[in-house]
């Protein structure tokens, strides 16, 4: 096996390794809003999502085409797939450490800032396309959030006008629809998101010399990041969905139909039009737009942090990224090594953080803030509910407002 095959080798297992990692870390911006008015069970509304997202990264490529071979010059970076390698382990480990938080940042725009700054530090200034960067990313990323926003506050409003909030009946309606829209956001996810790894690995692909410059994602590149995206969303992501379905507004059914709606037209839209943009902020613009549509209470202080976290995803992740990559680029199969060491004793340490207070399907609806420290509150050392436990708290819930209404 030559030097090239063995680091082009490790990079697809990467890109593959990030590719669940964005699965887990976003699939609560299809279902957050379900599981958190009981539409769906958790486990359920995450099995469903991780077929659609399955379903949906099979359906086109066009924003996979953006990545591989419109954000970067494929000539300055045919030497260099290590710095694809790089760029990875940037955004694996920021997908990490907002996950840690339960900050729903955006797993895209991890990837492109770690992309960006190790092709800098490989190729220099010019191995970016930055007129693509700000037209098909920058640009997408600060209007989509206020377009989503907007539709889901008007969507809200008309939803509330035709829905009678003490009607038991409106109600039932809403959560069935419910059903619908959710899974429709996670099969718009996986159109978008699901093709961004296609992206990375076509272009280590074409940095290696396997694959000719401006060719299309292989059958096995779109199967195997579909498969993994689906398995990552599988896994939950228990503590980025408390935070988008608890922590933002409180949510009821006609609300989250509207939200969900909103999301799914934005996304679609989007990746027909091959805008590499981040389905975290869609999803988040359209939740606070239902919010400010219905007139109930918006925590600003948690949209706060997101905001804040929006913000600097791209430059830490480029930063990341950059230094990955000079190591990676500079070291060859030894700076490689290093570079994966790096990755897994990072990723170790970070998950073990997060297993001090774990967050899983039996409390995601427990509260609306992630505790990051070890616990100190007795109640969270409590045993995990069954699956049996928590489909009978959420089927007493929904009676019991059933009920409200009634009365």
């Amino acid at each position: 096996m030559t030097t090239t095959l063995f680091i082009v080798a490790v990079v697809v297992v990467v890109a593959l390794v990030f590719d669940f990692t964005n699965g887990f870390h976003d699939s609560s911006n299809a279902m957050a809003t379900s599981v958190a008015t009981g539409a769906f069970t958790p486990k359920r509304a995450v099995l469903i999502a991780a077929v659609l997202n399955v379903v949906g990264a099979l359906l086109s490529t066009e924003v996979a085409k953006t990545i591989s071979h419109g954000m970067f010059d494929d000539s300055l970076i045919q030497a260099a797939p290590e710095m694809v390698l790089a760029g990875l382990a940037g955004a694996i480990l920021w997908n990490l450490a907002t996950w840690l938080f339960g900050l729903p940042s955006s797993s895209s725009h991890a990837l492109f800032g770690g992309l960006i700054g190790a092709v800098i530090v490989a190729a220099g200034m010019a191995g970016v396309h930055w007129g693509t960067v700000l037209s098909k990313i920058i640009l997408p990323a600060l209007i989509a959030p206020c377009v989503a926003g907007l539709a889901g506050a008007v969507a809200t409003r008309i939803a509330y006008r035709i829905a009678r909030p003490t009607d038991r009946y409106s109600q039932s309606v809403f959560r069935n629809g419910q059903r619908i829209s959710a899974s429709m956001v996670a099969l718009a996810h996986g159109t978008s998101d699901g093709q961004k790894t296609m992206g990375v690995i076509t272009l280590v692909l074409v940095a290696g010399g396997y694959q000719a410059a401006g060719t299309a994602p292989q059958w096995w590149v779109i199967l195997a990041a579909g498969l993994a995206i689906g398995l990552g969303t599988y896994s939950g992501g228990w503590r980025i969905m408390r935070t988008m379905g608890k922590g933002l507004v409180h949510i009821d059914s006609p609300q989250g139909f509207a939200a969900e709606t909103a999301s799914t037209v934005a996304i679609l839209a989007s990746s027909h039009l091959g805008f590499a943009l981040s389905t975290t902020h869609i999803c988040t613009g359209s939740i606070l737009g239902s919010g400010v549509g219905r007139g109930t209470k918006v925590s600003w202080r948690t949209f706060g942090k997101m905001g804040t976290a929006w913000l600097i995803t791209l430059p830490c992740a480029g930063l990341v990224g950059a230094v990955t990559s000079f190591i990676a680029v500079k070291g060859g199969v030894l700076g490689t090594l290093t570079v994966i060491l790096m990755l897994v004793v990072g990723a170790m340490l970070i998950i073990r953080q997060a297993n001090h207070n774990r967050v899983d399907f039996s409390n995601v609806n427990d509260a609306d803030e992630v505790v990051v420290g070890r616990p100190t509150d007795p109640a969270l050392g409590r045993e995990p509910k069954t699956v049996d436990q928590v489909r009978k708290e959420l089927v007493g819930a929904a009676g019991a407002a059933d009920k409200e209404l009634q009365a």
